[in-house]
């Protein structure tokens, strides 16, 4: 695997997802702030990605988070005041207007991967991890083994939609995934009465979504390719089946080009990009901290597209037919990815989904 393209994957994988619409009103937003309330069922026991168990008696006091996705899931909970560190700082704009002021006070213990020494020597109870068990992170950093975390007193919590993806034994075609890391995250913070809010309010943003697209047959569903701009230009990287990408393409209509491969991400070739031809093209790029700075680089991936001898005659290039999505907001899992789904849906299926 070449390491540059591993590096654009990290980067989709790693930072947190650019709003486009809100996550609830204002009064949600205000709920979002509170914290575990008294009574919030412990012990509560979770698993790792391959079945091992560990037990919470009380809500952690001290969260480090693998990064800003894990960050903000955390803040929506109402447990942001507990994290003492993080990795994958948000940049600017990367995180909902209502915590960018609470997230920037978050100490950064890594621009990428927070090295061990920080980590295990953080004072963190629980690490909260989106990525650890993921094959492309194995070189990106030296990860504590399972002892060192014990040994350190630091309980270890993988969101699964995430850091799991590609163990997983089917194809993801909802956000079923997504869903139970809040609401498990919800029970380790004493927060699960939050959760049950915010599952809620997504769950009401995708039926609607569903129900707006039930007759359409999925023969009649455009084709669409998710552009991961970051990994490189020289071979294309896709989304497989078990990513959450694919998960979210198909709640909005979409039929992901690349949903026949098993895993979570997968290099390519133009020519196989070519021979799918999409209907519609997406151009991931991950946050670049500023608005004019991400449409520079959105801009970037469609003048390549258009340039590019092996796809500058695709239909969906030639026809325009690009969607400026982050690659963050598509492959991580979040509070957020409803409000992906709908905007997807939007330009897709504009007559039946406003």
């Amino acid at each position: 695997m070449r390491p540059r393209a591993w590096c654009g994957v990290l980067a989709a994988v790693a930072l947190s997802a650019t709003a486009c619409g809100g996550g609830g009103s204002d009064a949600k937003e205000t709920g979002a702030a509170k914290g575990p309330g008294p009574g919030s069922g412990f012990p509560v026991t979770v698993s790792d990605c391959m079945g091992a168990k560990t037990t919470f008696d009380a809500a952690p006091k001290k969260i480090v988070t693998s990064n800003a996705a894990a960050l903000e899931l955390l803040m929506w909970l109402g447990a942001g005041d507990k994290v003492v560190g993080t990795g994958f700082p948000p940049g600017k704009g990367a995180v909902p207007q209502q915590f960018q002021d609470r997230a920037a006070k978050v100490p950064v213990l890594g621009r990428t991967v927070i090295p061990k020494e920080k980590l295990l020597g953080s004072g963190a109870e629980v690490y909260i991890d989106s990525f650890s068990s993921m094959k492309n992170m194995g070189g990106m950093g030296d990860a504590p083994r399972p002892e060192e975390f014990k040994a350190a007193g630091i309980k270890h919590v993988f969101l699964k939609s995430t850091a799991c993806a590609a163990m997983n034994k089917s194809p993801r075609t909802d956000l079923s995934g997504v869903t139970a890391d809040i609401e498990e995250l919800g029970r380790v913070t004493g927060t699960s009465a939050r959760a049950a809010e915010l599952v809620g309010e997504m769950r009401k943003k995708t039926d609607g979504v569903r129900d707006a697209l039930k007759d359409v047959p999925q023969d009649k569903r455009p084709s669409y390719f998710l552009f991961d701009y970051d990994a490189g230009t020289k071979q294309p990287m896709a989304v497989c089946n078990r990513q959450v990408a694919n998960a979210v393409i198909t709640m909005a209509g979409g039929r992901n080009v690349f949903s026949g491969c098993d895993g979570d991400f997968k290099p390519v070739g133009w020519e196989d990009v070519v021979a799918k031809n999409p209907d519609w093209i997406q151009l991931a790029v991950r946050n670049r901290g500023s608005e004019e700075a991400n449409r520079k680089a959105f801009d970037e991936a469609a003048d390549f597209l258009k340039s590019f001898s092996a796809t500058k005659d695709l239909k969906a290039v030639k026809e325009g037919r690009f969607l400026r999505i982050g690659s963050e907001r598509t492959t991580i899992g979040g509070v957020r990815s409803a409000d992906t789904v709908r905007e997807i849906a939007h330009t897709l299926h504009p007559d039946r989904v406003k």
